[in-house]
This record gives structure tokens, C-alpha cells and sequence, in this order.
């Protein structure tokens, strides 16, 4: 299995999710409607998937 360094954008949006996590995490977002911790895991998987698919 070969990796690759995913594209800005699959970067950018795992970042965006991530932050978004950690700040529910913290309370400073209390209107999304499931666990910060799912947030932070579809955050990890989208940067995963963009490793792992060569040219995403």
C-alpha cells in the first residue's frame, strides 16, 4: 500500500472538522447535535482517506 500527501482542500476541510470537534469539545459550540467526539473522527477519516486514495 502506497500513501500519498492528500490535496490542500481534503487538508483543509479535516482541519475545519477538526477544530470544530475540539470547540464543541470545549462548549464554545453546543448547537451541533452529536458528540464532538464523532466530529473529530470524521475529521481523522477524511484526512486518512485523502492519504490513502492517491490524487484526492
Amino acid at each position: 500500500m502506497n500513501l500519498s500527501a492528500p490535496t490542500v482542500i481534503v487538508f483543509v476541510i479535516s482541519l475545519v472538522l477538526a477544530v470544530i470537534g475540539v470547540l464543541a469539545a470545549l462548549s464554545i459550540f453546543s448547537f451541533l447535535p452529536i458528540a464532538s467526539v464523532w466530529v473529530v473522527t470524521a475529521a481523522y477519516v477524511v484526512l486518512a482517506a485523502g492519504c490513502l486514495m492517491k490524487g484526492v
